[in-house]
């Protein structure tokens, strides 16, 4: 069987994979620049990085795996919160409105490369200022798109989804299976 290769450092998604009884031959975290191109939509944005990504990692002979998970309210990116203060401006910007989760998937073989884009809803109930400041001190926001984990404590502020669970994780697991299935065979 053919090598995989995940070109993410994501413990998301592993898991994710792993959910589906799939375990990479190995992990190589693609180091790119992820800053959006001028007038670039999320959905463009997502599905370029996906790419890049797995362009980015060299395994001769392997499948590489790669994804790239945007969040945006309209077409305003929010970002991999790293900071208290971003993590509270998205909240503040989900707080009582619904908004959009992009995640590409690329997978290369050979010099191909198959990709997928995948698009879902999620609505957020309004947020006291309490509870921003709640999900502020669990640092569960560090590093997430959006500055939330659904998968979390932020899923009891998640009042709908309309779409793929698993790709606001970070992985859409129907969509990856096909395309890793489809570079395997």
């Amino acid at each position: 069987m053919t090598r995989l290769v995940l070109a993410s450092a994501s413990p998301r998604r592993l898991a994710l994979l792993a959910q589906i009884g799939i375990t990479p031959d190995e992990v190589i975290a693609a180091d790119i620049d992820e800053t959006p191109l001028k007038d670039e939509t999320p959905r463009n944005l997502a599905l370029r990085l996906a790419r890049q990504k797995a362009e980015a990692v060299n395994a001769d002979g392997a499948v590489i795996l790669a994804a790239d998970t945007v969040v945006a309210v309209g077409r305003r990116v929010l970002p991999k919160a790293e900071t208290e203060a971003e993590a509270r401006e998205c909240l503040r910007l989900l707080s009582g409105r619904s908004h959009r989760v992009y995640t590409g998937v690329a997978v290369k073989m050979a010099s191909a490369i198959r990709d997928r884009l995948v698009e879902t809803r999620v609505a957020f109930k309004v947020l006291s200022a309490a509870e921003i400041e709640a999900y502020i001190a669990s640092k569960e926001w560090h590093g997430k798109a959006g500055g939330y984990a659904a998968q979390g404590l932020a899923s009891r502020y998640i009042t709908s989804i309309i779409g793929s669970y698993s790709s606001v994780i970070g992985l859409p697991l129907y969509e990856t299976a096909n395309l890793i299935e489809s570079a395997r065979s």
